[in-house]
């Protein structure tokens, strides 16, 4: 049983330009993750022949406000053509407006009941429009240790509580192993337990962030465990490359990527 595996092309090959980096993973059989696709040329990047798994599906607003969940909807809605036209199958969101650095623009620390009812409902939106235009969207789990501090609802256990209880085909989860190691660790039973909800898995090893294999993480069990439960979606690789920038540092670390997850 095997995977379908994904590169995020914006954190490897970074001495390269995006199409080019596009062009790199796709000729060596990797479908390929992006984030913002505003100000990119969006029928060059069609015109690699590239399979799209994801981009970041919103670009204002916060999920879980009720003064700003109608931009998360809006914007959405203005990237949707985008993603038809690359054939993206998710559409990634946050629990909160992320900024420069991926940093809270609101940080907050509690999260509230009000918080839960508007993550629900604007899940429930997103739903209807990823419906209408045959798109899902994914929430993406985040720590809130290192990489993301102020985001409420953001642990992998609540992302999961969020797209479980609205259970729709059009919103699942981007269940992101990197972040729930940092904030939650117990990978092999989250991934078990998340299974039914997922749309995609995004890996990354700890610490650093780099490529499976040098770090904590033990990717092959995970890949053992995902195999056992059935899971033959996507895994995408959302980490830069432990060698560099350059072209063969891309290339080592997809291989170590390649490896952990069709051994």
């Amino acid at each position: 049983m095997s995977f379908r595996l994904a590169v995020c092309a914006e954190m490897v090959y970074g001495e390269l330009p995006l199409i080019d980096r596009v062009h790199r993973i796709h000729e060596q059989g990797f479908d390929v993750e992006l984030w913002d696709t505003r100000e990119r040329d969006i029928s060059a990047l069609a015109a690699t022949g590239a399979r799209f798994s994801s981009m970041t599906g919103y670009f204002g607003g916060s999920l879980i406000d009720p003064d700003s969940a109608a931009e998360v909807l809006a914007s959405a809605e203005k990237l949707i053509p985008a993603a038809l036209e690359l054939g993206v199958e998710r559409m990634v969101v946050h629990p909160a407006e992320l900024g420069k650095g991926g940093l809270a623009v609101r940080p907050v620390h509690r999260s509230t009941g009000q918080m839960w009812l508007t993550g629900l409902r604007t899940l429930e939106r997103l739903a209807a429009l990823g419906e209408k235009h045959g798109v899902t969207f994914a929430l993406e789990n985040l720590n809130t240790i290192l990489d993301h501090p102020g985001i409420p609802l953001a642990r992998a256990k609540d992302t999961l509580a969020l797209v479980s209880v609205l259970d729709h085909p059009h919103v699942k989860m981007m269940l992101d192993l990197y972040h729930a190691q940092i904030g939650e660790g117990n990978l092999i039973e989250l991934v078990r337990a998340a299974l039914p909800w997922t749309g995609e898995i995004q890996v990354a090893d700890v610490p650093g962030r780099f490529e499976p294999g040098t770090g904590e993480i033990n990717y092959r069990a995970v890949a053992t465990a995902l195999r056992d439960a059935g899971y033959t979606g996507v895994i995408g690789l959302e980490a830069g490359a432990s060698g560099g920038q350059g072209p063969e540092a891309g290339d080592t670390a997809l291989t170590a990527f390649r490896t952990a997850f069709e051994s």
